[in-house]
């Protein structure tokens, strides 16, 4: 991999200084990960193995929900000699670590950092992350960037929306960003201005690689083209899409107007940095952290190429460990081999996860994770679901508990407003349940970008 005399400054020094300042251990992790992708596959096997028997007396020791599960269950943990032994423990869903969010941590446990995510399913969920977590998905990305040719320190540019991304923009990121060379644009307001805006950006600075969601990213992409403007020459080449379902028309626009491969990842705060895709095409699972089960609606393990809700088991979670942890997203384990030589599991789909753009009165278009974000962090909401019925007209249902009061529906009010349009009706409706759709999902937001308008689904967990 060629690489400038910068990008090598960056990569070798600079960011594992930062990561060391930090307490992660990012650089050994990632050069361990980096020799064991080739390993065959018996050796990578026994590996995982050992790591999950040890994740588990781990947490049996420490994790006083799993101290008293594993007694109730006569599970022995140092006899775990298979990944299916953890067929034999239950599945944790967000209301369990919503139940139990003090007896997950780990017992003499370090630093933990407070998350909120609403994931794909609608139903917020605080949980929290260690240094040791942290390390692990670090590294795991930057070993899948290093696949594709590029480094810490190349140009980046990102489109991303999440308001812990956006709100840290202080001076000290602003700085460590600016010497990365990294480069964020809001994804939540693409008006005709401010893609016209992000397309100079990109033609400005010349990125090596861009890196945000597939639907941001698509739209720059077709403003491009239809201003007539040629991106084919920038030198980009990669642009990295997560967090929603990559459809095939964008990949296909994407990479036709930056002249560069698609790679597509595969995880979310919650579960982890899961799976990303080699230049053979395959989305490879980070096998030696993570391990990923696909189930039926029974809870029974499905074959491999059937469909089934995704289950991942992060084995660098010790201090908040998930385990079994049940995502709302539906996927398709693969055994084949990929033409790459790595060693590393095939995740042959994942369906069911996809966000989609909503339009403010005036027309701008903007990602629906602008809306989902304030009704995620509200206290009380146990469930929602977003629907903009038109350009008028938007209705949140929602399952509260009793923390869910007035204020909560006013902020929803004033914040869909602030986004959408003092003119827009926003209807706010407490529910018992969210109804699924006939398919088992439900309908979450409706996007009117296209005619007929694509309905977001995402699966009701």
């Amino acid at each position: 991999m060629l690489v400038s005399l910068y990008t090598g400054f960056c990569s070798h020094l600079l960011f594992p200084l930062h990561e060391r300042l930090k307490g992660h251990d990012s650089v050994v992790v990632r050069k361990r990960l980096e020799e064991s992708q080739w390993w065959p596959a018996d050796r990578l096997a026994a590996y995982r193995v050992e790591r999950l028997r040890e994740f588990l007396v781990d947490i049996g020791q420490r994790v006083p929900l799993y101290r008293d599960l594993f007694k109730h269950l006569a599970f022995e943990p140092t006899s775990v000699d298979t990944l299916e032994a953890l067929s034999a423990l239950p599945l944790l869903a967000k209301q369990d670590i919503r139940a139990n969010v003090e007896r997950i941590k780990a017992d003499g446990h370090g630093p933990l950092t407070r998350y909120n995510t609403g994931g794909s399913s609608g139903e917020p969920l605080i949980f929290y992350m260690g240094k040791g977590r942290k390390t692990h998905d670090v590294a795991a990305k930057w070993r899948a960037t290093r696949w594709w040719g590029v480094d810490i320190g190349d140009r980046e540019l990102v489109v991303w929306g999440s308001p812990i991304e956006l709100g840290a923009q202080d001076r000290l990121r602003r700085l460590r960003d600016g010497l990365m060379r990294s480069h964020l644009l809001p994804a939540f307001e693409m008006s005709a201005a401010n893609l016209d805006r992000f397309v100079d950006t990109i033609r400005r600075t010349r990125p090596a690689m861009l890196f945000g969601y597939p639907s941001s990213l698509s739209l720059i992409a077709h403003h491009a083209r239809q201003s007539g403007l040629d991106m084919s020459e920038l030198g980009i080449r990669v642009a990295f899409v997560t967090s929603e379902r990559l459809y095939d028309e964008q990949r296909a626009v994407i990479s036709e107007v930056f002249a560069c491969p698609v790679a597509n990842g595969y995880g979310a705060r919650d579960a982890g940095f899961i799976a990303h895709e080699c230049p053979a095409g395959s989305l490879h699972i980070s096998a030696e952290d993570i391990i990923v089960e696909t189930v039926r609606a029974d809870g029974a393990s499905t074959a491999r190429g059937e469909s089934g809700e995704i289950i991942v088991t992060h084995m660098a979670t010790g201090d908040f460990p998930f385990l079994r942890y049940r995502t709302g997203d539906v996927g398709i384990l693969s055994d084949r081999p990929c033409a790459c030589g790595r060693g590393l599991p095939v995740l042959e789909a994942v369906e069911g996860r996809t966000t989609d753009f909503v339009v403010a009165h005036d027309g701008t278009v903007m990602h629906g994770l602008a809306l989902i974000y304030t009704v995620r962090d509200l206290p009380g909401v146990e469930s929602f679901k977003i629907e903009q019925m038109s350009i008028d007209e938007t209705a949140v249902r929602v399952v509260a508990g009793p923390a869910f009061d007035r204020a909560a529906e006013e902020r929803i009010v004033s914040d869909f407003k602030a986004r959408l349009g003092d003119a827009v009706d926003i209807r706010v409706e407490k529910v018992s349940a969210i109804p699924c759709e006939a398919s088992g999902k439900y309908r979450y937001v409706v996007s009117h970008i296209k005619t007929p308008a694509r309905v977001l689904d995402c699966r009701n967990a």
